[in-house]
């Protein structure tokens, strides 16, 4: 075969019309270099089309699967009961505290409370018929976000910030989508609290429910306490952990935090572990930044009743020990708080 001469190689143009392309052979007329300058043109408009198409396409898959970044947001309440007065103007933020029983979630919420422009309303859906179904949790939920909730907390005139705190099995899991849409739509920041030692979590548990019966201080039940010496009183109560579903009551703790913290995901939220509170006074700061709030110096008159070595405070330490010695679990013998 004959080659042919280097300037048939422009006489193939692609056109491209609104519905089809199609190829016109032309007889060059000019210098074989100004058509190679037509053809390349043409290519680099092509291509720059296509990847702007691309470009697109990617952008919105992405724009679905990564979640918009959430910021704080400031509301101006209008309460029915009360009114703000001069404080009317001041903006509040609202937050609430997502924990599990016997997690340090009283004590925290002292600690908040001792802020001057905090009100945190305590642990409100310990009452089955506020949350009996999605319209009273809601109901509730209004109530304390339009400041006509009252407590002993309540500073609600001039509160910069405004929550309560709720327990993951008090319908917040098995109401969580209708939960997590009213907290975006309204603006509630999330603060998860656990406990890092979950074993430790567990005798708080069985220790609290043995006194609701036994009311150890002279026949009262005091879930929290602001003396070495009730604190000491309570803890000379030893529990009994059953050590056959010991792992299996792990692992479950573990679930359940999990599957909030997946749930939550797209809500503005934040992580507090109670040990971290004890050991660096810090997070408490990030706290208050994380509510937009002035960083104070907070305080609470709680006493910590379990202090010291697990040991001190499991009737069957010994069986406890051998159950979780050797397993991922085995940390949690030693670690203190």
């Amino acid at each position: 075969m004959s080659k042919l001469p280097e300037a048939s190689m422009a006489e193939f143009i692609c056109l491209y019309g609104k519905d089809s392309a199609s190829i016109v052979i032309k007889q060059p007329k000019r210098s074989p270099l100004f058509l190679r300058m037509i053809v390349l043109v043409f290519a680099m408009v092509c291509g720059l089309y296509i990847s702007s198409v691309c470009l697109k396409q990617f952008s919105f898959q992405t724009s679905q699967l990564v979640p918009t970044p959430i910021t704080t947001r400031i509301h101006y309440p209008k309460p029915q009961t009360f009114n703000r007065s001069e404080c009317g103007h001041n903006p509040v933020r609202f937050f609430a505290i997502l924990s599990m029983q016997r997690s340090g979630s009283g004590w925290f919420e002292t600690l908040l409370n001792s802020h001057d422009n905090v009100s945190s309303n305590g642990e409100i859906f310990s009452v089955l018929d506020r949350r009996r179904n999605v319209s009273s949790i809601v109901k509730t939920l209004d109530r304390v976000y339009n400041l006509d909730w009252f407590t002993s907390a309540s500073k609600n005139e001039c509160s910069a910030a405004i929550g309560f705190k709720w327990m993951l099995n008090q319908g917040l899991i098995d109401n969580h989508q209708e939960i997590v849409d009213y907290f975006n739509r309204r603006g509630v920041s999330a603060i998860f609290l656990f406990r890092r030692n979950p074993l430790r979590r567990m005798v708080s548990v069985l220790a609290n429910s043995y006194d609701r019966y036994a009311k150890l201080l002279n026949g009262t039940h005091k879930s929290h306490v602001h003396s070495p010496e009730e604190a000491d009183a309570l803890s000379r109560y030893k529990p009994v952990i059953n050590s056959t579903s010991l792992i299996h009551d792990l692992q479950e703790t573990e679930s359940l935090a999990a599957k909030a913290l997946e749930y939550f995901n797209t809500t503005r939220h934040m992580v507090v572990f109670y040990e971290d509170l004890i050991t660096n006074r810090t997070r408490l700061e990030q706290v208050q930044e994380f509510l937009n709030i002035p960083v104070k110096n907070l305080s609470s008159r709680q006493v910590k009743i379990h202090r010291g070595d697990l040991s001190d405070h499991i009737k069957n330490w010994e069986d406890i020990n051998k159950t979780l010695n050797g397993t991922e679990y085995e940390k949690f013998l030693r670690a203190d708080y």
